[in-house]
């Protein structure tokens, strides 16, 4: 065997000469493939073409005796001839000479046989494979033993039959928003938003004395003392009534123009609502002069003029609150971060101002759930009054009736349940440099209950530091300028470390080729030809890198390059008291942060260890939070500004949205509850005629009482 494998390959030739000596060589000659399989074809391939031509040549056989009694039916000679042919040969069987003509006797196309068509050793094996298939199916469906008496009867599969239940339909798109169209300066609108806030708080003083006036005696009469001048006097009631209520009317025209303007947008709101109410209370007043049938009951006046103070007061809340978001958002026309709405939640990009304007001005929840129901009290409170006067013969009591019941379903509150907790946010997010747009945007943000956190977020500048560098046979300047390429291309917040670090020891930024993540924790490139990687400790073993023995590092950053370990970076991480706090905040509030992080070493048992707070993070799968983390880079509607950095920020504009949206849902879902429970109350009262158990104190004091808990949530907001 050694001396067949130390050959050379040509020695080969020469041993087949050997072979050959002292014999007849015969010459090179052209050999064909029948010739080749005749002179070697005893293989398996052989016997397999013999036994198909040999089960093929009954079936060619049959063929052709049937194709030779056709032509025997179509061309039968007569009894007589038929013995003498036999013993004739081919050629003298038939003669040309004796032929009949064709058209001496022609025979019809239809009873003549078809062509012969020639049969391919192909076509052949593979009907007679095909044949033995079936026979072999047919002999197992013979011997196939019967089912028991428990057995279950397989039922094939077909391809109609559904493996799973079809998909429901889609899911609707939700409606995109318009594009952002022109809009003023943030400046502008602050100071503009001021001036209306201040003139629309100038009359609430005057107008709250006014209330207390009208009040003071009727709560003395309740109290069983007498007022002079007052009590008994009628004319003189009336008369103080209607010109107090009149007076509130001019101070309070801002009530008017806003369910004006509201409503010239087709949005019924609560001001609109207190605006009938008392424009009827004023003409219930005039009736008491001019229509003798009117029953002898005190007018409602001073619930409408509460009702006047109330709507004055809501619209100088909201425009405080815009006052104060446009403040904040005007300090710096290029923000540093936005937040705004993604499927998963909240999430914090770079900075820009364009559809904040938009956003702020939106239609709030409550408008819109007010637009939805106040129509349906209004048209009602219409019904009833004719019901409960015109209905009972008592035609003068129309306007009495009708003011009492919108004095009862016209709530206190209609106009504050959003515009005085958005004050109240946007007066606290104020002082950490934040701004919410608006409850259309705080709708938006806090629409899931999760936000997005970074690395950076977690630790931000200054929180990660480089507690020591090791080295394994490579040089500091290349080790450094490996690791900073890979953090760079990487985008985690080990960057700006790495970044003082190549600066420091005069390192260069590397190109890199394959960049990609790995689930272990850690990156890979190629640089220059050379394979490296940047991880943690068990992202390294796990890739065949061997590490030293006594090495034991939780957060270290391990460098390697061609599988061989080059660097060791201890990295050192501070925990933050705001960031503690944010997450604290978090927990309290039950929002899920989504942890987006690209470094390694960040991870909840991080967290776990480095804050005080019982972290309850989501960690989701690597694409996943890459996907996050590039979302940053995507700018997308501004729902908040932020201008200041850390997670501090971030966690109460989220938390003060959801808490915003809280209470003006509870807030509105109260106060429409009060409407409609005031105006079935009022109907049954007024349809009995009992109008001393509708007394204007007491039905003051109805509506007053429905203000205590809407008030309670509106003060939450600012509160967490």
């Amino acid at each position: 065997m050694a001396e067949i494998r130390d050959k050379k390959p040509y020695d080969a030739l020469t041993d087949a000469e050997d072979l050959t000596a002292g014999t007849d060589v015969i010459p090179e000659g052209d050999f064909s493939l029948e010739e080749i399989l005749a002179e070697y074809g005893g293989g398996r391939r052989r016997h397999i073409l013999d036994e198909a031509e040999a089960l093929a040549t009954p079936e060619l056989e049959a063929q052709d005796e049937a194709l030779t009694d056709g032509a025997e039916t179509a061309f039968a000679l007569p009894p007589q001839e038929e013995s003498e042919s036999d013993e004739l040969s081919d050629e003298e069987a038939l003669p040309d000479a004796d032929l009949p003509d064709e058209e001496d006797f022609p025979v019809p196309e239809e009873i003549l046989p078809s062509p012969p068509r020639p049969v391919s050793i192909e076509q052949a094996v593979g009907q007679t494979v095909g044949d033995v298939m079936e026979a072999q199916e047919s002999l197992t469906a013979a011997q196939r033993p019967r089912r028991g008496l428990f057995s279950r009867k397989k039922i094939p599969l077909e391809d109609t039959e559904q493996l799973y239940e079809p998909p429901g339909p889609p899911p609707e798109p939700e409606p995109e928003e318009p594009p952002v169209g022109p809009e003023p300066p943030l400046d502008e609108a602050m100071r503009f938003a001021q001036k209306r806030w201040r003139r629309l708080r100038r009359p609430l003083p005057v107008a709250a004395l006014i209330c207390l006036l009208l009040l003071a005696p009727q709560a003395a009469e309740a109290a069983g003392y007498t007022v002079p001048l007052w009590t008994g006097d009628g004319m003189l009631q009336t008369a103080v009534s209607a010109g107090a209520l009149l007076l509130l009317c001019i101070l309070c025209r801002g009530v008017f123009v806003r369910g004006g303007t509201r409503l010239a947008h087709k949005f019924f709101t609560g001001e609109l609502l207190l605006s009938f109410s008392a424009v009827v209370a004023l003409l219930d007043c005039a009736a008491v002069l001019w229509l003798p049938g009117r029953s002898a009951v005190p007018l409602y006046a001073l619930p409408a003029c509460v009702g006047l103070f109330f709507g004055q007061w809501g619209i100088s809340q909201r425009e405080k609150a815009r006052s104060d978001t446009f403040r904040t958002a005007a300090l710096d026309l290029t923000p540093p971060y936005l937040v705004t709405d993604l499927e998963t939640g909240a999430c914090k990009q770079p900075g820009r101002v364009p559809g904040f304007w938009s956003d702020a001005e939106k239609p709030s929840l409550s408008e819109i759930w007010q637009a939805a129901l106040l129509p349906v009290v209004f048209v009602a409170s219409v019904v009833f009054a004719a019901l409960g006067s015109v209905g009972q013969g008592r035609n003068a009591d129309f306007l009495l009736n009708w003011s009492a019941i919108l004095a009862a379903s016209a709530a206190l509150m209609l106009p504050m349940t959003d515009a005085l907790p958005a004050a109240r946010l946007a007066k606290r997010l104020q002082k950490g440099g934040c701004a919410v747009a608006g409850c259309a945007g705080a709708e938006r943000i806090s629409r899931k209950k999760s936000m997005v956190v970074t690395d950076q977020d977690l630790f931000p500048p200054g929180t990660v530091s480089l507690n020591g560098v090791k080295l394994f046979g490579e040089e500091m300047p290349r080790a450094v300028s490996y690791a900073a390429s890979l953090a760079r291309s990487s985008g985690c917040g080990l960057r700006r470390l790495f970044d003082n670090l190549l600066v420091s020891e005069g390192g260069t930024l590397e190109s890199l080729d394959d960049f990609s993540f790995y689930e272990e924790g850690g990156f890979s490139a190629a640089i220059r030809g050379e394979s490296v990687l940047l991880g943690t400790a068990s992202f390294m073993r796990k890739m065949d890198v061997r590490l030293p023995s006594g090495l034991n590092l939780r957060t270290g950053v391990f460098l390697s390059i061609d599988r061989e370990l080059a660097a060791v970076f201890a990295v050192k991480y501070k925990p933050s008291d705001n960031v503690d706090w944010a997450l604290r905040l978090l927990r309290r509030n039950k929002i899920q942060p989504i942890l987006a992080s690209r470094d390694p070493n960040v991870n909840p048992g991080l967290l776990k260890r480095k804050f005080t707070a019982k972290v309850k993070i989501q960690y989701p799968t690597l694409s996943d939070r890459v996907a996050f983390s590039e979302q940053e880079s995507a700018q997308g509607r501004p729902r908040a500004l932020l201008l200041r950095e850390g997670l501090l920020p971030y966690a109460e504009t989220v938390t003060g949205s959801r808490r915003l949206c809280r209470a003006v849902r509870s807030g509105t879902a109260l106060t429409l509850l009060a409407s409609v429970a005031g105006s079935l109350l009022s109907f049954y009262l007024t349809g009995l005629g009992s109008y001393a158990l509708m007394e204007p104190l007491r039905l003051l004091a109805f509506s007053l009482l429905w203000t205590v808990p809407v008030f309670l949530l509106d003060h939450t907001a600012g509160r967490y």
